[in-house]
């Protein structure tokens, strides 16, 4: 993969020494021009060939293959679009778009042109979360009776939002709040599992117009999922998977799927761990440059299936807000 990377933000930031370790070259980099000087940090720090302070000269280099969209939510439209339309193939970061007709539209560009869309949701590559999934889905732990996830992180933008001075995290111009921001990770590890919910509806903690905190209820037949996100309090943060055989518990957020346990009448608590990498987003990246690098549209098609359905649960649960 020869990787161009639209944003210069914390997520960018944290995922770089990651991709210095994968077989991932690292061609350009592009923000605004009053990001000029941390651009320019960053490509020393990381040996990235090229700085850009204009997307449409990035797009322009032909050693660039992938464009990795790594900005606020209300721009990966218009970004993923362009991209496709330069002949790229994308890797979009969570939330894909703001709108599922946004994302239809983008995975018809990109099935015609056939080209890779994928979005970065750490979910669904992690080795733990793909074990857990095996196990329901197997049906090992019985049938399914409830399902309690709760992201909640006191963020570092909150008091500053508080005080009127707003990061786009917390605009609801920019499609930001708890929804998009962190129940996104919850939504897609419960329909990662189960698919489409028969019913979706939100309760939001709405401040300044936009959602601090809210309940997600997703119903299936047979069962129900509470996805709880907050980004004004913090808790924590769990995973509970109710079956009628044994219920699989985890002690951190969704998007982290670290270790989980099992508690199965009359056994002890099992613990279990399967995740190759430290950092949550490693696994993830090793999968995007092996999918674009064979060209595995299958499986690109498969998780852009998971990556619509979720949108789908987004259009729905907007309308409460």
């Amino acid at each position: 993969m020869k990787l161009g990377i639209l944003g210069a933000g914390m997520i960018v930031k944290e995922v770089l020494p990651i991709l210095k370790e994968i077989n991932i070259e690292l061609k350009g980099i592009c923000a605004t021009k009053k990001s000029e000087e941390k651009l320019k940090a960053l490509s020393l720090e990381y040996s990235i060939e090229n700085y850009y302070t204009d997307f449409d000269e990035m797009l322009k280099n032909k050693d660039i293959d992938t464009i990795y969209v790594a900005l606020p939510n209300l721009l990966h439209f218009d970004s993923c679009k362009k991209s496709l339309a330069a002949g790229k193939n994308v890797i979009c970061e969570k939330p894909f778009t703001v709108k599922y007709d946004e994302l239809a539209e983008l995975n018809e560009i990109a099935s015609r042109k056939k080209l890779i869309l994928i979005e970065a949701i750490t979910t669904q590559y992690i080795e733990n979360y793909i074990s857990i999934k095996n196990k329901v889905v197997s049906g090992e732990i019985g049938d399914i009776k409830l399902l309690v996830a709760n992201y909640s992180q006191y963020s570092s933008r909150y008091d500053n939002f508080k005080k009127g001075i707003i990061a786009p995290s917390f605009d609801p111009k920019f499609a930001g709040g708890s929804l998009m921001d962190l129940n996104i990770y919850n939504i897609h590890f419960i329909c990662g599992i189960f698919g489409r919910p028969e019913y979706v509806e939100y309760s939001p903690i709405i401040e300044n117009n936009i959602d601090v905190s809210g309940i997600l209820n997703l119903s299936y037949p047979g069962f129900k999922c509470l996805a709880i996100a907050s980004k004004s309090s913090n808790c924590d943060n769990h995973v509970q998977i109710q079956g009628s055989k044994s219920t699989i518990t985890m002690d951190r957020p969704t998007n982290e799927c670290s270790s989980y346990a099992i508690f199965t009448k009359g056994k002890e608590k099992e613990t279990l761990n399967k995740n190759k990498y430290e950092h949550r987003m490693h696994s993830e990246f090793i999968e995007f440059e092996r999918i674009i690098r064979e060209k595995d549209y299958e499986k690109a098609n498969k998780m852009m299936e998971n990556s619509l359905i979720v949108m789908e649960v987004i259009d729905k649960a907007r309308k409460f807000l």
